[in-house]
């Protein structure tokens, strides 16, 4: 079946803050394609190399290793959480959230990124939440499931990873902007999100906020946004330029950028509601950054 999309801009209300969230929302049907790949799997970390892990008290976080479907928020947002195949609940883990599109469900959005076996062989906790009509109510509330993870499972609160797919991507984009939950993200790497410059300018700019921006020159729906995007975090990076080249995946690095301050703009082919062949890429990112923090 082929999929339809919808569009509206649903005007949200700042009356307490000084700035506004985008507000388009995109109804893109998710459900009328199918994905394929196998069900996801764990990976298996080699612990033997996180030489500068924490320790993490046994006995305060009971959250079990292996793969969780049903956990939720206070006003009942399900997520999905995946540990390492071998999880070990006495070390800090590195937690990577994915946002879902718009009308997504937490194990479509997992299937859609395949981001599960490499992200847990890797040493990452990583989570998928299901979409909301995004709105100024919603967006932190999202925001909640890193802290209540961590209040179940191994994760380091300073180490918290956020990328998603369409509104996905503006929702982790949107969590690294906000006033009352800029803190939560370490690093961000929304994909095809839905973000013009003139949105951006409403926010004062993180002090320090790694990103890589992933879009599509193909992206008919919000194009542009992506290298919009990417500028406006370089310059709040004090980065000086961007590399000359692209690199193998389409992507070019800011230089001379902030101390931690890296920036990165991945430009791929692909169609608004396609995930970007770049999960080698996005991982490397995370983990020179969680690396770095050491």
């Amino acid at each position: 079946m082929g999929q339809a999309e919808r569009f509206s801009c649903h005007p949200i209300s700042v009356s307490t803050l000084q700035y506004r969230v985008l507000c388009i929302v995109v109804l893109v049907l998710w459900g009328c394609s199918k994905l394929s790949g196998e069900p996801p799997q764990l990976g298996r970390h080699r612990y033997g190399n996180d030489l500068n892990a924490g320790p993490c008290p046994l006995g305060e976080q009971s959250g079990p290793g292996g793969m969780s479907n049903d956990e939720q928020t206070e006003h009942e947002i399900k997520y999905t959480v995946r540990t390492p195949a071998n999880y070990n609940p006495g070390i800090l883990h590195p937690l990577l959230m994915v946002y879902a599109p718009a009308g997504s469900s937490r194990f479509r959005s997992e299937r859609l990124t395949n981001l599960t076996f490499a992200a847990t062989t890797a040493g990452f906790i990583i989570a998928y939440a299901d979409s909301r009509r995004l709105s100024l109510e919603v967006i932190p509330e999202l925001g909640t499931i890193p802290r209540l993870i961590a209040k179940k499972w191994c994760v380091d609160k300073e180490r918290v990873y956020m990328t998603g797919h369409s509104d996905g991507g503006t929702v982790a984009l949107a969590l690294a902007l906000l006033d009352e939950t800029r803190h939560i993200p370490t690093a961000v790497a929304p994909s095809a999100a839905g973000f013009r410059r003139a949105d951006l300018e409403t926010f004062s700019c993180p002090e320090t906020l790694p990103a890589l921006i992933m879009h599509s020159a193909n992206d008919h729906l919000f194009p542009g946004y992506g290298a919009e995007t990417a500028a406006w975090l370089a310059a709040c990076n004090q980065c000086r330029a961007g590399s000359v080249e692209k690199d193998e995946n389409g992507c070019v690095a800011y230089s001379r950028c902030g101390a931690n301050s890296k920036t990165i703009y991945c430009e791929g082919t692909g169609t608004h509601r396609q995930w970007p062949a770049l999960n080698t890429a996005l991982l490397s990112f995370f983990i020179d950054i969680d690396r770095a923090l050491h």
